[in-house]
Formats: structure tokens, sequence, C-alpha cells
């Protein structure tokens, strides 16, 4: 059984090894694939676009603990439907 197409509207963003790394080593990639498809692209959009590395860890860790509290997203609060 394959996928739906995706309704984002935005360019996808592909994951890099660090943030799958991240991901594996927190025991949260369950947890990131369980998001929207939006918040997962906009996740990775957001960490990649940092300038330097520090903002680049910053915000992988700023996604890494939304998730394992698993009610934020982007610092607002969110809920799974």
């Amino acid at each position: 059984m394959s996928s739906p197409p995706s309704r984002l509207k935005r360019a996808l963003h592909p994951m890099p090894g660090f943030v799958k790394q991240a991901l594996e080593q927190r025991g949260l990639m369950k947890a990131y694939e369980e998001r929207p498809p939006y918040q997962r692209n906009d996740y990775i959009g957001w960490i990649t676009r940092a300038k330097t590395d520090a903002t680049q860890l910053k915000r992988l860790e700023q996604m890494l603990d939304e998730l394992a509290d698993g009610n934020r997203y982007m610092k607002m609060l969110w809920r799974r439907r």
C-alpha cells in the first residue's frame, strides 16, 4: 500500500543525516513520523536554514524537546487529533 500524495504546497526538505541520527539516538523517530507532514517539513527547513552550526543545534534541540513532550510545535501548544 502506498502513501497518499502529499498536499504540501511548500518545497519538501530532505532530512539531513545529523537530524535522523539525533531522532534515532533519542528514540523520537516514531514521534516525528506521527506528526503531520507540514510539521515535519517545517522543522527540517527551519533547522537547515540556520546560518550557523550553533543555531542549527539549538533548533534541533528545540524540535527534539517538543517531540519528547508531545504537546508543542514551534513553541505553540499542539494536540494530536
